[in-house]
């Protein structure tokens, strides 16, 4: 039976596309088979983060309006074997999505064989939102450490608990935090919220914590999951995750400033 796992935020730019591709990679990495799905119609980056932009020929909404079926539209992964991507339509309306239409092209996965189905949420509560996290098994809610990002992912809580199949059925989404660009040096200065406030207010035990990082940004332009890089501590942290998700104790990492030493005081360094 596959795994859902939707990848959401209440706020944009807070690194869900980083994150699902990272989790997808990981996921792979340790032997499973995985689809990661962008559910972003109009806007698709999931595949540019991928590396596999000049590779879609059909899309989700190909697939879901009978265009195309699931296996001309997933793309391999050129770096696994077991890892396939469904990217977005740049063109379509986010309607062209529907409920019927995302429960067929799950099902197909899953009985093809997926161990993972990682669906990569827009930002926000409209329809595609809403359809990726709708028959999720588990949710990582990607946060910022800061107020406005805190805020609005209390909203998508919200829905978890109220607008998924499982919540209809009387169960729950299991959910995990995520916390991306953080900065110990800057939580001690007060400037970003710790993550024990981030769990006490979402009331979520977290999964990773992605260091502030160049590398991230790096990565996503070169088209490559900054997992993929393991001397980076983000593509560390993901690992981490990754691991955690998969119900492996593994302490937290990078989560304390740097302490200075008596000469980089003293001459200022």
């Amino acid at each position: 039976m596959a795994e859902i796992i939707v990848v959401t935020s209440g706020k944009g730019g807070v690194g869900k596309t980083t994150t699902s591709a990272s989790l997808a990679c990981g996921l792979a990495r340790h032997g499973k088979k995985v689809a990661v799905i962008d559910f972003d119609v109009g806007l698709r980056n999931l595949d540019l983060i991928m590396g596999c932009e000049r590779r879609v020929v059909y899309d989700f909404v190909n697939v879901i309006q009978g265009e195309a079926s699931l296996r001309q539209a997933l793309i391999k992964d050129k770096r696994s074997d077991n890892l396939f991507v469904l990217a977005a339509s740049q063109t379509r309306d986010k309607d062209a999505l529907t409920t019927e239409g995302v429960e067929k092209v799950l099902k197909e996965l899953a009985d093809d064989g997926f161990d993972y189905i990682v669906c990569d949420s827009p930002a926000g509560i409209e329809k595609g939102a809403f359809l990726a996290m709708y028959f999720a098994d588990q949710a990582i809610v990607v946060v910022n450490p800061e107020v406005s990002s805190v805020r609005d992912s209390d909203r998508i809580l919200g829905l978890l608990a109220s607008k998924t199949r499982r919540a209809e059925n009387g169960e729950r989404v299991k959910e995990h935090l995520l916390l991306t660009r953080y900065s110990p040096a800057r939580v001690e200065t007060g400037e970003m919220l710790s993550i024990a406030d981030v769990e006490e207010v979402l009331g979520l035990k977290t999964i990773g914590v992605i260091p502030e990082s160049g590398d991230v940004l790096n990565a996503s332009n070169k088209g490559e999951p900054v997992i993929l890089d393991m001397e980076s501590p983000a593509g560390q942290a993901y690992d981490d995750a990754v691991a955690r998700l998969m119900g492996e104790d593994r302490p937290m990492r990078f989560t304390q400033a740097d302490k200075k030493g008596f000469f980089s005081k003293l001459f200022g360094g």
